[in-house]
């Protein structure tokens, strides 16, 4: 797709869905894999877009990697039309951005990540996804969301989750990895914030490493 690298729109069904693409580094370690990555960002009604920068640091993240990313904004935020949707639509959004995605990259594989209320719409859709292989969550408001179906996902899951966190309970989440029964790594800051302010590059770096050890058999 010769436009990827510039804005774009996405049709879903509450109208189009403001999207921005990257080209994953050549020489990223996992470029030969053929993977793109999906992103989901904060809640709308709080600042969340697709500008955000813990978003933008997962999306360097994984196109350093040399995997492609897609981020988006959801509907009523930035140009995407709609309103919010209390999830319900927000999910809705992601499935329309992952069937454009596996439309236009058929060879690739999926990975999807989401940041706060970003992660539990990337969660509820990781079940739906076709091609998926990794889902990354970072600061995860389990108490207020699903996510889960009896403690297992289809595929290798990151939770990133800091100890100061003043939004989400971060005890409750380190309790909530210990029972999940499917494959997790759990990257912890025992300083971080909410918007892991100060910790961004080590997030960057930590993230890195979990997804090259995770996939690192893989490569050619």
């Amino acid at each position: 797709m010769k436009d990827f690298e510039k804005e774009f729109y996405i049709l879903g069904n509450a109208g189009q869905i403001q999207a921005h693409g990257h080209w994953g580094s050549e020489t990223g370690s996992l470029f030969d894999q053929k993977k793109i990555a999906i992103l989901c960002h904060p809640h709308p009604l709080h600042g969340g877009t697709m500008d955000n920068k813990v978003v933008t640091t997962l999306m360097r993240t994984y196109r350093d990697l040399g995997i492609h990313v897609l981020r988006f904004n959801f509907r009523g935020v930035g140009k995407s039309e709609g309103e919010f949707d209390h999830a319900k639509g927000e999910y809705d959004d992601l499935i329309a951005v992952i069937r454009w995605a596996i439309t236009e990259f058929p060879e690739f594989d999926l990975m999807l990540a989401g940041f706060s209320f970003g992660s539990s719409i990337a969660a509820r859709a990781s079940y739906h996804a076709p091609r998926l292989q990794h889902l990354c969550l970072v600061a995860p408001p389990i108490e207020r969301y699903e996510y889960d179906r009896d403690a297992m996902f289809s595929v290798p899951l990151s939770v990133i989750q800091g100890d100061q966190d003043e939004r989400v309970h971060a005890q409750g989440v380190y309790d909530w990895v210990l029972q999940l029964k499917s494959s997790v790594e759990l990257i912890r800051y025992s300083e971080a914030t909410h918007f892991f302010h100060g910790f961004l590059s080590q997030m960057k770096q930590d993230l890195t490493q979990v997804l090259i050890s995770q996939f690192a058999s893989k490569v050619n």
